[in-house]
């Protein structure tokens, strides 16, 4: 098998941010189905965003074996949505007079500290259902945040890497000039 060119990716359940969008989802999902109305497009609005930040990770990764523009597109993507998400959280709190936590209080400080440890969606949603709908906003803020933070820099790596080797047509065109090379 020649594997000169067109390297396999779409190694992202292997990647934190990846399990952590996967938190974000199942956080979301229930947060949303509980604390809004029947109806309420807010619901699916909310679920659509958690959905495509984490399936566009996956999605841009496995086309990343032949397109790095589309692979960094949908991970943008994937940060666009997730950013949606979080004013989304923000603005229930906003409109139920709830409070948002300051990203130096010590609740925003164990979350981010719980969260860089686990990334278990069951525990999330299992958590979700003895927390009021202020803190579980409030932990799904603060991981969509930590999610924002560590996108960018999966995003920096992608432009890296693709300013390293370029995209699969230069890909290809060593591989074949190897490939040539090799036959005289």
């Amino acid at each position: 098998m020649n594997r000169d060119f067109l390297p396999q990716k779409g190694h992202y359940e292997n990647l934190y941010v990846y399990k952590l969008a996967g938190c974000i989802y199942a956080i979301t999902y229930y947060f949303a189905n509980k604390y809004f109305s029947r109806g309420d497009r807010t619901i699916d609005q909310m679920v659509q965003a958690a959905r495509s930040g984490k399936q566009n990770i996956a999605e841009g990764s496995v086309a990343g074996a032949t397109s790095s523009e589309t692979e960094i597109k949908l991970t943008n993507v994937a940060k666009a949505s997730m950013h949606e998400l979080r004013i989304d959280y923000e603005d229930y709190l906003l409109t139920h007079g709830l409070e948002q936590w300051d990203v130096n209080s010590d609740k925003v400080k164990a979350t981010r500290a719980y969260c860089k440890n686990h990334c278990d969606a069951r525990e999330y949603i299992d958590a979700a259902k003895l927390r009021s709908d202020e803190a579980v906003a409030n932990i799904a803020i603060t991981m969509l945040h930590q999610f924002d933070v560590m996108i960018t820099n999966l995003i920096e790596t992608q432009k890296r890497r693709f300013l390293a080797n370029g995209g699969i047509k230069e890909e290809m065109y060593r591989a074949r000039t190897k490939y040539r090379g090799g036959q005289d």
